[in-house]
């Protein structure tokens, strides 16, 4: 007998990929000109020379079977100490390669720190907007997913209904800065409020709550924002992170976890790791991403032209009458619907007009929309008319 949990899943669809394949299907249908693909959040510039003359030079001048063999248990330790020793460079911090476990990608590093910190009966807060992918996330392997309500005004945090929903089930805390949808990024003020909040429930509850930061958006961030190192705000914290937008080498898979070194039981979390991917099926990433990565560690992609399609689109929005909260970072921005049913404004826009975007209802904020614009600047300008023509269809 199959499982009935997974088949259950099979029907229940992601919105963000129910709006990508009907922009396939579309183009397909009516050329790629019929289209304004706004939906996935895939990085729209290439990797940077270095790292493809890294893959080069690896692939010939290593050993081939040393170059393509098993990689240990805990990942490459020439990785795993490159990274300690640029992030305690950037951040003035002290990790070690003990603190360091490579992951596929930011999903497997969260999907690891969660089973390190939560079980079953357990409850883990996040904040809307959020990452709908959260949800398998943390339900998959026990906790429960508890979702404070946003703030529209500001997408900081609504600490108010935060303080209200902790209680002493709450394990763990999972906090995204740079923001998928919204694209804001929270202040410092928020990240010392917030921990100075799990610090004193802490003590109430007598037992660690661990502050868990997915930031793949990391160094998506806009001249002018406070953009604070969450971790060295709070001990008990667990960094997850991806090379995938920093490098726009999605499709390679790596990433990290990287665990305070200040945190309770800091020394367990790694091999905990470890041990968790036997249970996972997850293994470490291929010798080669992680090799190539490290001689790049610090440089990015020509990020830039997310920084530039930001100012042009959020203007133009602003103008024709959007409301929308200013990103900080990401290639997301988040405007609200002219209309309250963010699903009908969607669907109208991609069927009648072929400019596809995504509501909000699945980040559990009804009402808005998101726009991943990290697509070429002319196809931002030859989508603002559109966006001018369903708001005045809807306004």
């Amino acid at each position: 007998m199959i499982s009935e949990f997974y088949k259950d899943m099979t029907g229940k669809t992601s919105v963000i990929r129910d709006f990508f394949d009907y922009s396939m299907k579309r183009a397909a249908e009516l050329g790629p000109d019929s289209v304004f693909n706004f939906s996935i959040g895939n990085p729209s510039v290439p990797a940077p020379a270095e790292f493809t003359e890294a893959m080069e030079n690896l692939l010939k001048n290593s050993d081939p079977v040393a170059l393509h063999g098993y990689s240990p248990t805990l990942g490459l330790m020439s990785f795993r100490e490159t990274v300690a020793e640029s992030l305690n460079k950037r951040f003035g911090m002290n990790y070690t390669s003990a603190h360091i476990f490579p992951t596929t990608g930011a999903a497997g590093a969260l999907a690891h720190a969660i089973r390190c910190v939560a079980g079953e009966g357990d409850e883990i807060i996040t904040f809307a907007p959020y990452f709908p992918e959260y949800i398998p996330y943390v339900t998959g392997c026990g906790p429960e997913l508890k979702i404070v309500p946003a703030d529209t005004d500001s997408f900081q945090i609504n600490f108010e209904k935060f303080t209200e929903m902790m209680n002493e089930k709450v394990m763990a805390v999972l906090l995204n800065s740079p923001n998928n949808p919204s694209g804001i990024v929270y202040t410092t003020e928020t990240v010392k409020k917030l921990a100075d909040i799990l610090r004193e429930k802490e003590k109430e509850y007598g037992h660690e709550i661990f502050l868990i930061s997915d930031e793949p958006y990391r160094e998506i961030v806009f001249e002018g924002t406070d953009s604070p190192y969450i971790t060295s705000f709070y001990d008990n914290s667990i960094s997850c992170y991806s090379f995938s937008k920093s490098l726009s080498i999605p499709g390679e898979r790596l990433g990290y976890v990287a665990v305070n070194p200040k945190a309770k039981d800091a020394e367990y979390i790694v091999p905990m790791c470890g041990q968790i991917s036997r249970f996972t099926g997850h293994n470490c990433p291929p010798s080669i991403i992680m090799l190539a990565t490290k001689e790049v560690l610090d440089l990015t992609s020509d990020l830039s032209i997310y920084e530039t399609n930001a100012k042009l689109l959020y203007s133009a929005l602003t103008d024709i009458g959007y409301s929308c909260v200013k990103p900080g970072g990401t290639f997301y921005m988040f405007p609200k619907s002219p209309v309250p049913d963010a699903n009908l404004f969607c669907w109208t826009a991609a069927k009648e007009l072929g400019l596809i975007i995504v509501p909000g209802d699945s980040f559990e904020c009804p009402g808005h929309f998101r726009i991943s614009y990290c697509v070429p600047t002319k196809q931002i300008e030859k989508a603002i008319p559109l966006f001018e023509k369903m708001y005045k269809r809807f306004a």
